[in-house]
C-alpha cells in the first residue's frame, strides 16, 4: 500500500527520460544538496549558457526543478512539490555526492553567492 498518490506513467517516463542523460542528472544530483545557477552550471560542465539553460527548462517544464530570483541571479532547486519528487529523490541518494563540483568552483572564485 502506498503512503501517498503515487506519479503517473506519464509522468514517470518524462522524468525518468530526462534523468537518462548524463549532464541533467548530475545536475541535479547537484540540487539534490546545493541550489546553484545557470552559470555555476556553465562553469561546471565547460558548456554553453544556452545549452546549460535549454536543460535546465526540460527539468524546469515538467516541474523537477524550480526557480527563485535572489538579488540578480535565478537560482534553481529540486521541486518537492513535484508529483515525482520521492522518486527522483530515492533515485538521487543511490548516486555519489557531487560537491566537488562546486568545491572546485569555490576554488576558482567562481560560485555565485547570492546572499
Amino acid at each position: 500500500m502506498l503512503a501517498k498518490e503515487a506519479i503517473s506513467i506519464d509522468k514517470a517516463s518524462t522524468a525518468l527520460k530526462l534523468m537518462g542523460d548524463k549532464t541533467r542528472l548530475t545536475m541535479l544530483r547537484i540540487l539534490a544538496d546545493h541550489d546553484c545557477c545557470v552559470c555555476e552550471f556553465v562553469e561546471i560542465f565547460q558548456m554553453s549558457q544556452p545549452s546549460v539553460s535549454q536543460h535546465v527548462r526540460k527539468m524546469k517544464d515538467i516541474g523537477m526543478i524550480k526557480e527563485q530570483r535572489k538579488g540578480q541571479w535565478i537560482v534553481y532547486s529540486l521541486d518537492e512539490s513535484f508529483e515525482g519528487y520521492d522518486m527522483i529523490r530515492s533515485i538521487l541518494e543511490q548516486l555519489p555526492a557531487q560537491d566537488h563540483h562546486l568545491e572546485q568552483l569555490i576554488e576558482k572564485g567562481k560560485r555565485v553567492s547570492c546572499n
